[in-house]
């Protein structure tokens, strides 16, 4: 979070609004001990939990970061059931740990299975190489090209280099470059310059997407969130 306020409650609120089937988080506590006392209303549960309160019954978590206080790293809040979850370390310097997280989820009455894999890759260019490699590996290995995919989170790409390993060795599209022609701005939220957040896509059709900039997300986050509405082929 890039600001001083305590926000998560009014994240949880806006998260409600926008009603998605699927949340992918990144930087997000699993454990936190300094906060509560800094904080009166700080969640006595994960963070990840507090926001899927009642909405989305299901969630994944995986460590990015383990510190003495606590640890950090991605979630997938999701409507549906998890067939399974795994979480990939693919950190290269144990002060910026980094993960991929690779959920597979199934909804009720459909036999289809999709992929869901939460990234934040790394600030520098050698780290994301090895990264992206990485991801590219184990989606050739772990899901199978007739199963819906969804990779979605912060690529730290601002200069577009992942775009060889992601659409030329997969074969998926970005949702925005593929909809507008361009990626989606999102840092810093208050006024959005870099491509740094991305959603891409697999054996699905867009229905549409949005750049939710603007109160009240620039207040909650230094990134601004994207949304994309899929249909199953």
């Amino acid at each position: 979070m890039g600001n001083l306020r305590f926000v998560l409650h009014e994240i949880k609120d806006s998260l409600r609004h926008i009603d998605a089937d699927v949340v992918f988080l990144q930087e997000i506590h699993g454990e936190r001990s300094i906060s509560k006392k800094r904080f009166d209303d700080w969640p006595n549960n994960r963070q990840f939990e507090f926001l899927a309160d009642q909405v989305w019954h299901h969630h994944a978590y995986g460590k990015n970061a383990i510190y003495k206080s606590g640890h950090h790293g991605n979630a997938i809040l999701s409507k549906y059931p998890f067939v399974e979850w795994e979480n990939i370390d693919v950190s290269m310097m144990q002060s910026a740990s980094r993960s991929l997280l690779h959920g597979t989820i199934q909804i009720p009455g459909i036999e289809q299975k999709i992929h869901i894999i939460c990234v934040h890759l790394g600030l520098f260019e050698r780290e994301r190489e090895r990264q992206l490699s990485t991801l590219a590996g184990r989606i050739n290995s772990h899901v199978p090209y007739d199963e819906p995919l969804i990779i979605a989170g912060d690529f730290n790409d601002w200069r577009g280099r992942a775009e060889h390993h992601l659409h030329h060795d997969l074969d998926v599209k970005e949702v925005f470059k593929n909809t507008h022609g361009s990626y989606a701005r999102t840092f810093p939220a208050w006024l959005p310059i870099l491509s740094m957040d991305r959603i891409y896509f697999r054996g699905l059709n867009v229905v549409d997407c949005s750049h939710l900039f603007g109160q009240p997300w620039r207040s909650m986050s230094d990134h601004t969130p994207l949304l994309a509405e899929f249909r199953l082929i």
